[in-house]
């Protein structure tokens, strides 16, 4: 890659971290136990996984950090766990740009990606919760099933697909700044 695209990459990163720490001081929040639901808080990571593998992993270390700066440890976690489906999410769009501007193979695009995010992110809280750390009781006491699966798994499922929504609204329009040919 040439040294401009790598600096152009590595600037585009960096306004995305910079985009992913804010978002979650201003968005709403649903806050459920260990849990937390803000609107928009993936849609930087989308966009880095939008321009490139290496502008989504550095988005997702940068908010990681950004995180353990202002949220419980948990939370934090959860967001290390962002490089698993943005990583694999951005590969799978290196090799397939199309897909976002197609509607059929966006939408399962994006179910897939919610459920691998799903899955990493239940993977953090699973052992808070068998630990007992965390979670209060009636949380523990309504069982892993309604806590982890439920809560966990399916609200960030729902919530990653309406990320997701909201990232190719943004997309659209910042995607003509953004050519295709310096995509790393």
């Amino acid at each position: 890659m040439m040294k401009s695209s790598r600096l152009y990459h590595m600037v585009l990163a960096g306004v995305l971290c910079a985009v992913g720490i804010v978002v979650p001081m201003f968005m709403p929040r649903i806050v459920l136990g260990p849990m937390s639901f803000t609107l928009a808080s993936h849609v930087a990571v989308f966009l880095g996984m939008f321009i490139s593998p290496a502008v989504a992993v550095a988005v997702c270390i940068g908010t990681t950090l950004g995180f353990f700066l202002t949220t419980p440890a948990i939370i934090a976690l959860r967001a290390a766990s962002h490089i698993v489906f943005a990583g694999l999410g951005a590969l799978y769009l290196k090799k397939h740009p199309d897909t976002i501007d197609r509607p059929v193979a966006s939408t399962v695009f994006n179910f897939v990606i919610a459920l691998l995010h799903a899955a990493a992110e239940m993977i953090v809280v699973a052992p808070f919760f068998l630990s007992g750390a965390l979670f209060t009781p009636e949380q523990l006491a309504n069982g892993f099933v309604t806590s982890v699966v439920l809560l966990v798994g399916l609200g960030t499922l729902i919530h990653s697909m309406l990320d997701y929504s909201i990232s190719i609204l943004i997309w659209k329009p910042v995607s003509l700044a953004v050519p295709r040919s310096t995509k790393a």
